[in-house]
C-alpha cells in the first residue's frame, strides 16, 4: 500500500495538539498552590477541599472512553474543538464560582472537556503523521513531553497567578488559551476520519458510571475508611455497573467498545502496563513534592525548581532519544528497560534522609533515574496500546489507553497515600515520621513499577520487523504499531 501523502501543516498542527496535552495536565496541578485561598474564599471544609482536584480527575477518567467513541463517530477535529469550547465554559464557571458546589461543578466540566480533548488530540496526531513511522515517534515524543511540562508549569504558574493576581486566575487562564486554540484549529488541523454510527447511550452511561464510581470510591477511601460501608458499597456499585456495561457490549451491533478489540496484539497487555505506569509514577511524583515541601521546607516555587531537572530530562529523552530507540529495537525493549530503570529510581528515593540535606546527594540522582525510566517507557507503551487498532477505531483505542492511565493514576495515588499515611506521613511537623511514611510510599510505587516491567516482559509481543520504525497499520500494514 502506498504511504499516505504528508500534510504540509503537520508540524504547526502538532504544536496545537501538544498544547492540548499541556493544558489537560496543567489543569490537574495549577490549582494546588491556590487551594488554601480557594478554601478561604468559598468556605470549603478541610475534608471537602480535595474535591477541587478530585472532581476534575473523576470526570476526566470516567468520560474518556465515551470521548474516544465520539471522536471516532463525529471526527477528531470536531471533538477537539468542542472540548476546548467546553473547557472555556467550565473554566469560567469554576473561576467565577461563589460557592463550593459551583466550584466543584466547574471543575467537573473542565474534566469532561479534557475527556473530549485527549483522545481526539491523539487521533489527530496519528492522522497527521501516519505516513512515516520515524516522524510519528518524534511527534509522539513531543506530545508525551508536553505532559510533564504541563505538570511543572502548573506548579509555577499557579503560584505566580495566586500571588500576583488572584486564585481565580488559575482557572480563568484557560479561557484565552482555549479561544486561541479554537481560532487556530480549523486552519491547521485535518478533519480526520469519521464514520456513521449510533452512540451506545446505555453503554456510555454504565461505563462512565462504573469508572466514576470506582475512582470516586478509591479517592474518597482515605477519608471515609477503606472498610467503611460507603467505600464498599460505592465500589460494589462501580463493579456492577461495569459488569452491566460488558453485558451490553456483548449484545450490541455497534457497541461503545467492541470487546474483540482486546484481542488485538498488544492492546490489552499495553493497557495493563499503562495503568501500572500511572499507578507508580503519579504517587512517586506526588510524594516527592510533599517531601520537598513538608520535610525540606521548600516553598512551592522552590519545589518546582527542584523537580525541574526531571522535567527537562523527560522532555529531552522523549523528543531526542526514544524515536531512535523504537526505530532500532521496536517498542518492547525500551519499554521493559524503562520500567526497570524506573523501579530502580523510585527505590532510590528510600535513601533520601529526613534532615533536609539529601537533595543533591540522594533526591536529585533518584529523581533523574526515575525520570529516565519514565521517558523510556511512556511512548513505547502508548504506541503498543494504540497501534494494533485499525484507523477507524483509533479514537476508541486512545480513549481506552488514556482511561487506563488516568484510572491507574487515581487508584495508585489513593492506595499509596493510604500506605504512606499508615506509615507516618500524617505526622506533620515531624520530619522523621514523615520521611518514614514517604519511604513506604516510594517502596510501594517501586513495587508497582516492577510488576509493570514483569508484565511487559511476559506479555508484550515483539513486532515481526522490530528493527523497523513503528508505523501505523494504515501506512505500513505489515507492521504492528505500538503507540
Amino acid at each position: 500500500m502506498p504511504a499516505t501523502s504528508p500534510d504540509p501543516r503537520r508540524w504547526k498542527a502538532l504544536w496545537i495538539i501538544a498544547a492540548a496535552q499541556f493544558l489537560v495536565i496543567m489543569d490537574t496541578s495549577i490549582i494546588g498552590v491556590a487551594l488554601p485561598d480557594i478554601q478561604h474564599a468559598l468556605g470549603f471544609s478541610q475534608a471537602d477541599l480535595s474535591w477541587v482536584f478530585n472532581a476534575y480527575v473523576v470526570a476526566f477518567g470516567g468520560l474518556l472512553l465515551l470521548g474516544g467513541k465520539l471522536s471516532d463517530v463525529y471526527g477528531p477535529r470536531r471533538l477537539f474543538t468542542a472540548g476546548f469550547a467546553l473547557l472555556a465554559g467550565g473554566s469560567l464557571v469554576a473561576g467565577l464560582a461563589d460557592s463550593a458546589a459551583v466550584e466543584i461543578a466547574g471543575r467537573a466540566i473542565q474534566g469532561a472537556a479534557a475527556a473530549l480533548i485527549a483522545p481526539a488530540a491523539l487521533t489527530l496526531l496519528m492522522v497527521l503523521f501516519a505516513h512515516d513511522g520515524r516522524e510519528l515517534t518524534k511527534a509522539m515524543g513531543l506530545f508525551g513531553a508536553a505532559a510533564p511540562a504541563g505538570g511543572t508549569a502548573g506548579v509555577f504558574l499557579g503560584g505566580v497567578l495566586t500571588d500576583g493576581l488572584d486564585w481565580r486566575w488559575t482557572l480563568l487562564i484557560n479561557v484565552p488559551l482555549a479561544l486561541a486554540v479554537l481560532v487556530a484549529a480549523p486552519r491547521l488541523l485535518p478533519a480526520g476520519p469519521s464514520r456513521h454510527g449510533r452512540i451506545d447511550l446505555a453503554g456510555a452511561i454504565t461505563a462512565t458510571a462504573g469508572l466514576a464510581a470506582t475512582v470516586f470510591a478509591i479517592v474518597r477511601a482515605n477519608e471515609a475508611g477503606w472498610g467503611s460501608a460507603e467505600t464498599l458499597l460505592t465500589l460494589a456499585g462501580g463493579v456492577i455497573a461495569l459488569a452491566v456495561f460488558v453485558a451490553i457490549q456483548a449484545k450490541r451491533r455497534d457497541p461503545l467498545m467492541p470487546l474483540g478489540v482486546f484481542g488485538l496484539p498488544n492492546l490489552a497487555a499495553a493497557n495493563v502496563v499503562m495503568a501500572l505506569l500511572g499507578a507508580a509514577w503519579i504517587p512517586m511524583w506526588f510524594t516527592a513534592n510533599l517531601w520537598l515541601q513538608q520535610v525540606l521546607g521548600s516553598g512551592p516555587f522552590e519545589a518546582g525548581a527542584a523537580l525541574l531537572p526531571m522535567t527537562i530530562l523527560i522532555m529531552v529523552v522523549m523528543i531526542g532519544v526514544v524515536a531512535r530507540l523504537i526505530a532500532r529495537y521496536g517498542v518492547k525493549v525500551p519499554m521493559v528497560a524503562g520500567l526497570a530503570i524506573l523501579t530502580a529510581g523510585i527505590a532510590l528515593f528510600v535513601t533520601v534522609p529526613s534532615d533536609g540535606g539529601g537533595y543533591a546527594a540522594a533526591f536529585l540522582p533518584a529523581s533523574l533515574i526515575a525520570a529516565l525510566g519514565m521517558s523510556l517507557t511512556f511512548i513505547p507503551a502508548m504506541m503498543a496500546a494504540i497501534g494494533a487498532a485499525p484507523p477507524e477505531q483509533g479514537g476508541l483505542a486512545s480513549g481506552i489507553v488514556n482511561t487506563t492511565y488516568q484510572v491507574g493514576s487515581a487508584l495508585g495515588l489513593a492506595a499509596i497515600t493510604a500506605l504512606s499515611l499508615a506509615s507516618g506521613a500524617d505526622q506533620l511537623g515531624n520530619p522523621a515520621e514523615l520521611t518514614d511514611g514517604f519511604h513506604a510510599a516510594f517502596l510501594g510505587a517501586a513495587g508497582i513499577a516492577l510488576a509493570a516491567g514483569l508484565i511487559a516482559l511476559a506479555t508484550v509481543r515483539v513486532p515481526r520487523a522490530a528493527s523497523e520504525p513503528v508505523a501505523p497499520a494504515a501506512a505500513e500494514p505489515e507492521l504492528t504499531l505500538a503507540a
